[in-house]
């Protein structure tokens, strides 16, 4: 059975900073169809970040939260203990939440707070891939559906 590590926040669990989640039906259908087995994964959460905690975004190389501080020490561990976690488990494939600035795959927010997108990635997407771990978006799923046929 394949194995891939997904962003907990993607299966329902209440780890986004804001105590709330990004449940994502169509993921779950999809992962349940191909008999995946699923390892969660929230990388701010396994650093130790409280939930909820302040909004953060990618700024000029570093991560700061909405209140002026920076949490890069946090999300770099998250990113790190995501990529033991995937190594542990011999797991080459990962589904990350869009737009975090720890799982974004395509895009993330601009650093102002003002809910405008960038072409990015993530820090954990980053370490991922740099270490050949493939990393798709929940909007990625007829994608990752053509990768499941194809094993």
């Amino acid at each position: 059975m394949k194995k891939i590590l997904i962003s907990a926040c993607l299966l329902g669990e209440n780890v986004k900073y804001n105590g709330g989640n990004n449940f994502a039906e169509n993921l779950v259908k999809l992962l349940e169809k191909y008999a995946v087995e699923i390892v969660p994964i929230c990388p701010e959460v396994m650093s130790g970040l409280p939930t909820p905690r302040p909004p953060a975004e990618i700024r000029q190389g570093d991560i700061i939260t909405i209140t002026g501080s920076s949490v890069l020490s946090e999300f770099q561990q998250g990113a790190n203990l995501t990529l033991q976690k995937a190594n542990s488990e011999n797991i080459n494939i990962a589904v990350l939440k869009e737009k975090s600035p720890s799982c974004g795959s395509h895009y993330v927010y601009d650093g102002n707070f003002a809910n405008r997108l960038i072409k990015g990635e993530g820090l954990t997407t980053q370490l991922l891939r740099q270490n050949g771990i493939k990393v798709f978006s929940e909007n990625d799923l007829s994608e990752l559906e053509r990768l499941f046929q194809n094993t």
